[in-house]
């Protein structure tokens, strides 16, 4: 059993890989301030059959939290875990000025999706932020761009304005709005489904590739998809799947005795 840990900004999400499948993922608090022990218990309390991982696999954003977690799996489950990193051997290379400034979410899906979905491959990450990145046909990564993601914009928003009311992302049945709430509503929903499409024709433009590959992850990705005339899949667990084949080109040795 093999334990995939992908630690973003706002949640670490838990993927519990038996044989090549995902049987189940679980989601907890990103908080870099809890202890090895903190983490080392709540893991072995969501992991009932934790004694049959005999590996782990992570993908980190989050820096300060990454030795907590390697002595939480040297600790309590005994195992050297793999840490995604740009000089592993990723299966795409890094075609970038500096690779080491690259996060490990996007090394993680982008060598995810060439190796599911093959080249050239634009990759779009819609959570807490949101990555879109290009893999060419060849292999290369070559880079991508960086922007806030819906759920910080519309907090932004509601913070910065007195008068507009919170609303949930919804997708209107109209573009045009004829009360406040359905014109906030349709302003992020169609704004950013506008912003994805146009970002991802220019990415392919520059490419010059109007046939590459369009996948989306992330917890929006449904959400945008549905209006998306860009987006070819959706792949909520690219990442995961991603660490479990990062790990299996690079499989550390274990610790356990």
């Amino acid at each position: 059993m093999l334990l995939a840990v992908d630690v973003g900004n706002t949640n670490i999400v838990l993927g519990i890989f038996k044989d090549q499948n995902i049987e189940r993922t679980l989601r907890v608090t990103t908080l870099s301030v809890k202890t090895a022990s903190e983490y080392g218990m709540l893991f072995r309390e969501l992991i009932p059959d934790w004694r049959e991982v005999k590996g782990v696999s992570i993908s980190s954003v989050v820096p300060p939290i990454n030795p907590t977690l390697r002595q939480v799996c040297l600790e309590y489950f005994r195992l050297d875990p793999f840490i995604a990193h740009w000089q592993a051997d990723l299966g795409i290379s890094m075609k970038v000025d500096f690779p080491a400034q690259i996060g490990a979410d996007r090394i993680v899906n982008a060598a995810a999706a060439y190796r599911l979905y093959g080249g050239p491959v634009i990759i779009l990450d819609l959570g807490t932020a949101t990555t879109c990145c290009a893999v060419t046909g060849g292999g290369d990564f070559i880079g991508g761009v960086i922007l806030p993601g819906i759920g910080i914009s519309m907090e932004a928003l509601f913070k910065s304005t007195s008068k507009l009311p919170r609303v949930e992302l919804d997708r209107p049945d109209r573009v045009i709005g004829t009360n406040t709430v359905a014109s906030l509503q349709s302003g992020i929903y169609y704004g950013y489904v506008g912003m994805v499409d146009g970002l991802v024709a220019r990415f392919k433009d520059e490419m010059g590739s109007e046939k590459a590959l369009v996948v989306a992850t992330g917890g929006f990705s449904p959400v945008i998809a549905r209006d998306s005339a860009q987006i070819n899949e959706v792949n909520p667990d690219l990442t995961l799947q991603g660490l479990k084949i990062l790990y299996e080109r690079n499989r550390p040795g274990e610790v356990r005795k």
